[in-house]
């Protein structure tokens, strides 16, 4: 009772101290998403870009997971890798882009705190795994090339899991980490230049220090995209070494590794101009920033397995047969 007659005595007199004060700061919980704002009247027209994506990403995908699953000639490693990418890339756009569609079409831009959190966990969740089944296939490139002796016994189900569950628990642990931080901020601002919620978006909102959240994303940033591109790297150029050192199998075994190479830097360029977007202070328009940043999640969805369908011969082949039998 003593509490509450301070509390109207200093409510009266205006006596709160400046950590009273912003402790009574209510912080929002509902967002406005206004990516691409700046074009006016033209934004609407953007949908039909990002439909059409959309629609060859989910397609693209779908038919070289059931390619790959109904052909029993396809159940190999490399196989199974490229329908797991596939699987990811096919969940990755159904997070942000069904919400984006209506964002620019019918103008629903709101969303609560919880939603936001949310999808952000899923969007940097799965697009996590876009360089980590890089990884795994780099990994099967390797044994294959470099040690094609004991290829079956090393890709065998028990012995690869010591590959997949390490990197999987990182993943999870790392987005989940830099995602709670940001549900833990007291919000200040709630437009948000974005057409979905997208970390640092969301932080650029944010009163007072966000040097903790800068450095969870930074620390997610350095242990999943940037330590996969090393681990990638190395064992292409382990690979490179042996194919130069053994010209029997070269032509072959390049092959195999080019499409995984395209995959990757189409993948990681974009993806690091739309990190540097953030952390470079630049003269960019906002609209190029937000074009980047949804480019780097939805061009490698429909990309990627375009790519695979054209350049694994037996993929493409069984792709065909699939396509010309539902034709018919």
């Amino acid at each position: 009772m003593e509490d509450l007659k301070l509390a109207e005595i200093k409510l009266r007199t205006g006596m709160f101290s400046i950590e009273e004060k912003m402790q009574n700061i209510s912080s929002h919980k509902h967002f406005i998403l206004s990516g691409f704002e700046e074009l006016g009247e033209l934004r609407p027209v953007l949908f039909i870009p990002f439909f059409l994506m959309f629609i060859v990403a989910l397609l693209a995908n779908s038919l070289l997971v059931y390619v790959v699953i109904s052909q029993r000639s396809l159940h190999q490693p490399m196989s199974i890798l490229i329908a797991g990418m596939a699987c990811v890339e096919l969940c990755l756009p159904v997070f942000f882009v069904p919400n984006m569609l209506l964002n620019l079409l019918f103008d629903w831009k709101g969303i609560s705190l919880i939603g936001c959190l949310v999808q952000m966990h899923f969007i940097h969740f799965f697009g996590a795994f876009q360089t980590t089944f890089l990884v795994w296939m780099a990994l099967d490139r390797y044994f294959a090339i470099c040690t094609p002796l004991s290829y079956h016994e090393l890709m065998a189900l028990q012995r690869f899991l010591k590959f997949i569950i390490p990197l999987a628990v990182r993943n999870m642990l790392l987005i989940t980490l830099f995602v709670s931080f940001a549900g833990k901020l007291s919000f200040c601002r709630n437009v948000m230049n974005h057409c979905f919620c997208e970390h640092m978006a969301l932080v650029e909102l944010a009163c007072g220090s966000t040097t903790i959240n800068s450095l969870a994303g930074l620390m997610a940033i350095f242990f999943i995209p940037v330590f996969d591109f090393f681990v990638i790297t190395a064992s292409y150029t382990l690979i490179f070494s042996s194919v130069l050192r053994s010209s029997s199998s070269g032509v072959k075994a390049l092959h195999t590794c080019i499409t995984h190479i395209i995959v990757l830097t189409f993948s990681l360029t974009l993806a690091l101009i739309a990190f540097l977007s953030y952390r470079v202070k630049s003269e960019l328009p906002e609209a190029i920033r937000v074009f980047f940043s949804t480019m780097y999640l939805l061009f490698p969805s429909c990309f990627n397995p375009i790519i695979y369908g054209i350049r694994t011969t037996e993929i493409r082949q069984h792709m065909l047969k699939t396509l010309t039998h539902w034709a018919h």
